[in-house]
């Protein structure tokens, strides 16, 4: 039974997927740049089994039948799903050995396996692995003594069958492949796979024994972490409890290279009790994400795009302080287009600033190198009240934030895990700062995270101020965040769990009612996922009144978009493209008003009901504007934008006889202009009139 009304949102993800693997296929996107969107593509899927397919999962196990809002019962998801995946596999692995690594070889890089491997290399590799690698492999036998070893998640590992005179059976071992290095480089731009390498040594390991098979396989397991939150005595002893379990989760897929001998699959079958539904057969190297590690480290310009080099916003490019930048006006930062300094130069400024007098600040995901770790570290030993509300539970960064936790603690910070059952998600920063007409509140507050890698990955908005409005909410959020404190009261800033949901639902009522009146009513929505049903009917509701309704959801839509009487005014959108689209903007045209507010939160129930999320307007008009202008844009893309069909398919917008606009780049165009500096290297844009519309004032 498939319902009209919602798609589902795991199918919904894979077409997200889908779209990543796409970037991969153009041949005019430059070599490295499309090997890497292949190892991303790989590693949002490996993701995606350890999180969603283990609920799946875990739910068909608990006989749990109930339908999913699409209609759909687990096991129907779970089938539906394997064949999905099965063939965006399949045209993964066409793209890397058809197209990327022949393309490679012409540049003159090659990667072997031990088959393919010339003979010339073959003694020089034995020559200069041998040794080390008889110290370090661990053969693992399988008998009665010794039981199959546990085979962390993620890891490679050969199986080999062998024989001896002495025993009538096959006999099996486990050889873990050691994880340190994925590529062995041979001779300048002659590489070798971990686990090829190791076949060459396997003989050598099992001397007396006739090595009959072998064959490489992977297992990916169960990551959820699970333990009570309300029943743990310390938050962070739990998670670094449930961290050392992670990699011993149920196993959820068995990767084996397609050459692989039946009775090795069914030895690892028994082993690891799963079907054959959830064994993928690979036609080529398993662990494709470990590419991105040669992307990384492999330096060839001409095989990669041009760099975007983030600029420095004007207003901050003087050596006036921040605090008298932002006591001016408000102000905007468009990532990665404009730099992060701007936000490490706040804190660094607070941090050392004898009028400051405390910092509160979010930490959900930062850098391994942080520096705004540092000036928080820096500003606690300086004598100032540091508060810093730590989410231990960020999804792969739980050892990451209880280390900074740990440090932030040891430097004197005050650190809070925030509260039982909620994540806090909302990205904010307060500065209290006594001045010449008393104590004066700056905040910073973002769509994304204070982490300076992903500053020039993802696109986000920051937004400086000093608004007492502002400042007020910000503070109420920290204090219910830290103490015994009510939910914060709203002036300016929308707070989740509490009113954003029904915040949200009251600005798409107010749209429905003015198109109901005959007035122009317009909604443009841009976020990552949309999932929430509350919300989906109500946007469903709008276009049935006549609002024109914009959504541009980089990943998961659940909302079926141009069904006759239900949604034939909804467009949904999705840009896909070298930086991750990470911003939440939403737009209200309310009679002429023009309502712009800026978000953490995607709409999704667990961002709503689940998370301590923040929601903030923006007043200042020319900054409203240029947001405007971005989203604009991005709508008028026809390179990286994706358009939703109806039933969940997405086609991609082609440029045409038109003028080609792709929109990040004609943003870093923008940014580049507008801040005064020698502009980036045009690439597919030409000179141009604006191609959109003047907006009614």
């Amino acid at each position: 039974m498939k319902n009209k009304k919602y798609l589902n949102r795991e199918l919904s993800w894979l077409e997200f997927n889908s779209r990543v693997l796409e970037q991969a296929a153009p041949k005019d996107t430059p070599l490295l740049e499309r090997l890497k969107f292949v190892s991303i593509f790989s590693s949002n899927l490996d993701e995606f089994f350890m999180v969603r397919v283990a609920g799946v999962m875990s739910q068909i196990r608990l006989d749990y039948r109930e339908r999913y809002l699409s209609g759909h019962r687990p096991a129907e998801i779970l089938d539906l799903l394997n064949r999905r995946i099965r063939k965006l596999v399949d045209h993964e692995y066409k793209l890397l050995n058809k197209e990327i690594l022949p393309a490679l070889q012409k540049e003159g890089v090659y990667f072997y396996t031990a088959a393919s491997l010339p003979e010339a290399f073959t003694l020089d590799i034995r020559e200069k692995f041998l040794k080390k690698f008889l110290m370090i492999l661990t053969p693992m036998a399988v008998d009665q003594a010794r039981p199959f070893p546990f085979i962390p998640g993620k890891t490679l590992n050969i199986l080999a069958e062998l024989s001896s005179p002495e025993h009538d059976q096959p006999l099996y071992a486990v050889v873990p492949v050691p994880a340190r290095e994925r590529f062995y480089e041979i001779s300048p731009n002659n590489y070798i796979y971990s686990e090829e390498l190791v076949r060459i040594f396997l003989k050598d390991l099992f001397e007396g024994y006739t090595l009959e098979k072998s064959c490489v396989f992977r297992i990916i397991r169960d990551a959820e972490l699970s333990f009570d939150e309300e029943e743990a005595r310390d938050l962070l002893a739990a998670i670094e409890s449930e961290l050392r379990s992670r990699d011993r989760g149920y196993p959820v897929r068995l990767e084996v290279e397609k050459s692989a001998a039946a009775e090795l699959v069914a030895f690892l079958h028994e082993r690891f009790e799963l079907s054959d539904n959830l064994t993928y057969y690979t036609d080529g190297p398993l662990n494709v994400a470990a590419f991105m590690d040669f992307y990384g480290m492999y330096d060839n310009v001409k095989l990669r795009d041009a760099r975007i080099v983030p600029v420095m916003p004007v207003e901050f490019a003087g050596r006036q302080s921040t605090f008298a930048i932002i006591a001016a006006g408000d102000r905007l930062l468009n990532l990665p287009y404009e730099s992060f300094s701007p936000v490490e130069k706040f804190i660094e400024e607070a941090s050392k600033d004898p009028s400051v007098l405390a910092i509160k600040q979010t930490l959900y995901r930062t850098s391994g190198n942080s520096p705004i770790i540092r000036s928080l570290k820096r500003a606690a030993q300086n004598g100032k009240q540091v508060t810093v509300v730590v989410e231990l539970k960020a999804r792969f960064d739980e050892a990451q934030n209880i280390s900074w936790a740990k440090q932030l603690e040891d430097a004197g910070c005050h650190v809070s895990y925030g509260l039982v059952g909620l994540k806090t998600h909302c990205k904010m920063t307060l500065v209290v700062r006594e001045e010449a007409r008393g104590i004066k509140r700056y905040v910073h507050l973002s769509t994304g995270n204070y982490n300076d890698k992903t500053a020039r990955l993802y696109t986000d908005i920051g937004y400086f101020s000093c608004r007492n409005s502002f400042a007020a909410d910000i503070a109420g959020v920290f204090n219910y965040l830290t103490g015994y404190c009510e939910p914060p009261r709203r002036k300016k800033v929308i707070s989740a769990p509490f009113d954003l949901r029904q915040f949200l639902l009251d600005k798409i009522a107010q749209e429905t009612r003015n198109a109901q009146a005959g007035l122009r009513a317009e909604i443009i929505a841009k976020m990552n996922s949309l999932v929430d049903p509350d919300l989906i009917n109500a946007l469903y509701d709008a276009s049935q009144a006549g609002v024109k309704i914009v959504l541009i959801v980089r990943g998961i839509c659940c909302l079926n978009p141009g069904v006759p009487r239900q949604s034939e005014n909804i467009k949904v959108f999705s840009i896909v493209d070298r930086f991750l689209e990470h911003s939440r903007i939403f737009y209200f045209y309310n009679n002429k008003n023009h309502e712009l507010y800026l978000s953490s939160a995607d709409w999704m129930m667990r961002n709503l009901d689940r998370r301590v999320e923040v929601l903030f307007p923006v007043e200042d008009d020319g900054l409203k504007k240029e947001i405007l202008r971005q989203l604009d844009i991005q709508r008028s893309d026809n390179i990286a934008l994706w358009e939703m069909l109806v039933d969940g398919e997405y086609r991609r917008r082609r440029p045409g006889k038109d003028t080609k606009i792709r929109s990040q780049i004609a943003i870093a165009e923008y940014e580049s202009e507008r801040n005064a500096i020698e502009p980036i290297q045009k690439t597919s844009l030409k000179k141009r009139k604006s191609p959109f519309k003047k907006r009614e004032e």
